[in-house]
């Protein structure tokens, strides 16, 4: 049985986003050096464009995910987690070898603002730009120093990555709490791997190419076979979903299920609070047991499925 809160809630402002990170890679070689070591085809990220991608381990585990956008003058530029940020540059960094690449942590002198609802149009317009060419989800673009990135809508709320220089100050919008930009997170149904789920995760248990971010006909990369073998051959036998709880949830905890409580049924990939109160959270599930009666839990703490934005395959969609 699934549930779930109304599909629209007026969620708007703007909030400095502690827990993200930012790096960038610049130089003639940056797109090419990315594109061998991402799931995403970043040779043709063209400008104005920005694509969800995945870092994986050799064994096609994901190391991490990014939001990645074409910044010009041969550079990417690429958010994610914050606990993450260091220990991936430095893997990166390994294999950068002759690469006209310089990667770097640009998180101090670039701030990142995650802007929801109305905020996003209202920060456009007071920038500058013009209403009718307002980037769309997918396609970023500059006003003077600073970049907007436009993802995916949430519970049918826009939502914005806004990139500024570090100084500059905070834009003049409403607040919005880190708890909602958490709970859009969720209501996206895109997952983003934290340091608790680093290695827990196939790019399709997370369902990375159902949001976009793996390409199959790209080249090689890291656990590329891997990725491409979970795709092709067989079912896949774990996959994402959003559930709702009455108590609070924690990336990284494990599911349990009452047909089967000996073994972990999956885990908890992002959580946050609801607006109605409740929780909310994705998690990774076997889909054997996304439809077999019994309680689905965290410990003590009942779930129950609710529907994603997108559709899952037939053969995972319980």
């Amino acid at each position: 049985m699934q549930t779930d809160s109304p599909s629209r809630v007026d969620v708007q402002g703007v909030l400095r986003l502690q827990d993200w990170g930012l790096m960038t890679a610049t130089g003639p070689d940056s797109a090419s050096f990315l594109n061998s070591q991402l799931t995403q085809d970043l040779l043709h990220l063209g400008p104005g464009q920005a694509r969800l991608a995945g870092y994986c381990s050799p064994k096609g585990r994901l190391l991490a995910t990014f939001w990645v956008w074409n910044a010009g003058a041969d550079t990417l530029a690429l958010a994610c987690s914050a606990d993450l940020l260091a220990p991936t540059l430095k893997r990166l960094s390994m294999f950068v070898l002759r690469a006209k690449c310089k990667l770097a942590d640009a998180s101090a002198d670039q701030a990142l603002f995650g802007l929801a609802g109305a905020s996003v149009a209202a920060w456009w317009a007071a920038a500058g730009g013009d209403p009718a060419a307002l980037p769309a989800p997918g396609q970023c673009a500059r006003q003077g120093a600073a970049w907007l990135v436009l993802l995916p809508d949430a519970a049918a709320c826009p939502r914005a990555l806004l990139l500024q220089p570090a100084g500059d100050p905070c834009p003049a919008l409403p607040a919005l709490s880190a708890q909602d930009w958490a709970w859009l997170e969720v209501r996206s149904g895109i997952a983003r791997i934290t340091a608790v789920t680093v290695e827990q995760f196939v790019p399709q248990m997370v369902n990375l190419e159902l949001t976009g971010g793996v390409n199959f006909q790209k080249g090689c990369y890291p656990g590329q076979e891997i990725v491409a073998r979970s795709q092709y051959r067989g079912t896949l036998k774990r996959r994402m979903v959003r559930v709702r709880a009455d108590a609070a949830l924690q990336p990284g905890a494990e599911l349990t299920h009452s047909a089967d409580p000996g073994q972990p049924a999956g885990m908890v990939v992002l959580a946050a609070p609801a607006p109605s109160g409740a929780w909310e959270a994705l998690v990774e599930l076997k889909t054997a047991l996304a439809t077999t009666p019994g309680e689905l839990a965290v410990g003590p703490v009942a779930l129950q499925q609710a529907e994603l934005p997108y559709a899952l395959p037939a053969d995972a969609a319980g």
